[in-house]
């Protein structure tokens, strides 16, 4: 009985312990430079994507507010020490109006995709990994959801739709939970990361060749941590 009550003192001290060396990175990702005109999506050619929206729908490569403030940036840690596993929940990405939902998201290698098809017209599911296996597949109006997942990990690369053209999502596949997506103001939360020095990322799909890379340390209190992109300047 003593050994017991031994062990577990030593795995609450242990967890304690990883707790309290443990801190958040949070921050800011924002745009420097005019923004580009937002570009219409032509969905006339199907009925039933046409249809679903009231009113234009616009590109979503570029989602940025009258503060320069960027939604939808991909920030993650490389080369992370972790041994939890993959979640038991599943990641959800839907297809609706002709949209995919989310249209940048993170999964960790080893979860469950559920992939739905909440219009009623058929998609096709096609992804375009590096590293990842390939998977290519219809879903009629009448197929309403079906299951995938990657293996490795793997810098963000996009999913498409062949029926319609500009059908596309991009996905980061992390083998650690240290990652985030920007909200409509450019914030983003990375919680519970590990003490130690950490080569940061951060993504945006316009910039996805000039990702910006930097380095942070975490310590038990959290790390504020900007990125901002600038436009390109004129040669």
């Amino acid at each position: 009985m003593n050994i017991f009550k031994s062990i577990l003192t030593f795995l609450i001290l242990f967890c304690f312990l990883n707790d309290a060396n443990a801190g958040d990175i949070k921050g800011k990702v924002k745009y420097d430079g005019k923004p580009p005109k937002k570009r219409p999506l032509r969905m006339d050619a199907d009925p039933v994507c046409g249809s679903s929206h009231s009113g234009k729908v616009f590109s979503e490569s570029f989602k940025v507010n009258s503060k320069g403030e960027l939604a939808e940036c991909i920030v993650y840690l490389r080369d992370v020490k972790y041994s939890g596993g993959a979640p038991k929940t599943s990641v959800e990405l839907d297809q609706k109006g002709c949209i995919y939902t989310p249209h940048v998201f993170g999964i960790q290698a080893g979860q469950e995709l559920l992939i739905k098809n909440s219009d009623a017209t058929l998609h096709n599911i096609h992804s375009i990994p590096k590293k990842n296996k390939e998977f290519n597949f219809a879903m009629p109006k009448v197929v309403k959801q079906k299951k995938s997942k990657f293996d490795k990990a793997e810098d963000p690369f996009y999913i498409k739709c062949d029926v319609h053209p500009w059908m596309k999502t991009w996905v980061l596949v992390s083998d650690h939970p240290y990652y985030a997506v920007t909200d409509e103001n450019g914030n983003y939360e990375i919680k519970g990361v590990p003490a130690g020095t950490y080569e940061v990322v951060c993504w945006q799909e316009k910039f996805k060749k000039k990702a910006i890379v930097d380095k942070v340390t975490v310590g038990s209190d959290a790390v504020v941590k900007d990125f901002t992109f600038s436009r390109p300047k004129k040669k």
